[in-house]
């Protein structure tokens, strides 16, 4: 608990400086990688992140020491030479893009360690903690270099909301910005840019072994909560900062713990808890509706079958006349009566069942919903009448009160569906 308030009243300026770092870098991250997941290059990011170990080492080489400018200036050239050539292979190869990027990967990553055995065997002192750039120690990160990393963190921040409209174009639809006259192709250069910039600053503190996952992980965990851009960059940065601040705190606590691999646990438990409880896109509420709506079915089944009994002059019907309609389904069927009967839309005696007021009321909803969609397909989709019936009756149970209207003023109010069956109204 000492640590833990030490930590986080930030009573040693350093931790304030790394924790302010780790929040800037994880915004920028989580920006690019958002955009780079929604226009589905998620794999670049991965190979540009493996790309940069050889310019970090060759940085080192020609610096002599750990000097951030290097670093980061070799780290950007090795970046921008990976892209350029999976752009390039791609365009005058036959080869995929997940096999272009798999070689790019594996062949820059092996070149560097290559690189990075030998500036070991070299016996510079200054050498101490070069290997941390491959899972990454944001406390082992200097003031001198947040000052590099954390400006061009906000570089990115600032450059990605000033061209939030050309971006969103660039991922959603790129023809039809090039189309109104915006430069697509440098929009894209420059995204390439901050996409190579927002590795670059990463790497001390992630490693370029798991640097990927927190430009991609944070826009994948946040899309299941929104379809909004805006909402969705917000809820990334929200959910990269707090990885990296968990991912940090734990390499603060146990020197030995590489940070990169806790950031990607910690979003990795923030994605799993997405992937689980998201409201509507997640698995459970999607377990939960579908649950629902075949609950919903049933019991419009059960409604509409005692309606068309009444139709035909009877008053209702056995349940072993419900359970030969829906043989298949006596479960379902015999809770959707039990459920039916608690909402007081049935009434049963023994074994009749017969529809109260309210249930005739609502299955009279139904049964017009069916008619009219099947008067729709047949009237102007040209589907002839003895087909309609397996379409309406899947959409029967979706179409809300608004598609009732369109439906009914599109038809013209039509009294008898395609099988001369009527169309019941409230009134009726």
């Amino acid at each position: 608990m000492d640590q833990f308030l030490y930590f986080f009243t930030f009573q040693d300026a350093s931790i304030a400086f790394i924790v302010i770092g780790i929040t800037l870098l994880g915004i920028g991250s989580a920006y690019v990688g958002t955009f780079s997941f929604l226009d589905k290059k998620a794999l670049l990011g991965d190979a540009i992140s493996h790309a940069v170990l050889p310019g970090i080492c060759l940085g080192f080489i020609l610096a002599g020491e750990k000097n951030p400018i290097y670093i980061v200036g070799g780290a950007f050239v090795s970046g921008a030479i990976a892209t350029f050539l999976s752009s390039w292979l791609k365009e005058n190869t036959k080869l995929s893009e997940d096999t272009i990027i798999a070689s790019i990967l594996s062949v820059f990553f092996g070149f560097g360690i290559v690189l990075l055995t030998v500036i070991q065997k070299s016996g510079n002192p200054e050498m101490a903690g070069l290997n941390q750039f491959i899972f990454g120690n944001a406390i082992g990160i200097l003031e001198e270099d947040l000052w590099i990393y954390g400006g061009l963190a906000v570089f990115i921040i600032l450059v990605l909301s000033l061209f939030l409209k050309e971006f969103s174009l660039l991922v959603f639809n790129a023809e039809y910005g090039k189309a109104i006259g915006y430069p697509m192709g440098s929009i894209r250069l420059l995204f390439n840019v901050l996409m190579i910039l927002s590795v670059v600053i990463g790497i001390q503190a992630i490693g370029v072994v798991l640097m990927a996952a927190l430009l991609i992980t944070p826009g994948a965990a946040a899309r299941f909560w929104t379809d909004r851009l805006s909402v969705l960059l917000v809820l990334a940065g929200i959910f990269a900062v707090i990885s990296g601040i968990i991912g940090t705190y734990i390499s603060y606590v146990i020197p030995q713990m590489p940070t990169g691999p806790w950031v990607v646990v910690s979003l990795s438990v923030l994605a799993l808890i997405s992937f689980l409880f998201a409201p509507k896109r997640g698995l459970l509420y999607r377990n939960f509706a579908r649950k629902n709506y075949l609950k919903k079915t049933q019991n419009e089944h059960i409604l509409k079958s005692l309606y068309k009994a009444s139709e035909e002059g009877k008053e209702g019907l056995l349940i072993e006349e419900i359970y030969m309609l829906y043989p298949e389904q006596k479960k379902q069927s015999l809770r959707s009566i039990k459920s039916l009967e608690n909402d007081s839309q049935l009434f049963i005696n023994q074994n009749f069942i017969k529809l109260t007021e309210q249930g005739r009321t609502e299955a009279k909803r139904v049964v017009r919903l069916h008619r009219l969609w099947e008067s729709y397909l047949n009237e102007y989709m040209n589907i002839a009448p003895d087909h309609v019936h397996d379409s309406a009756e899947k959409l029967e149970h979706l179409l809300t009160p608004e598609l009732e209207e369109l439906l009914e003023s599109r038809l013209n109010y039509p009294k008898l569906d395609p099988h001369q069956e009527n169309i019941p109204r409230d009134h009726d």
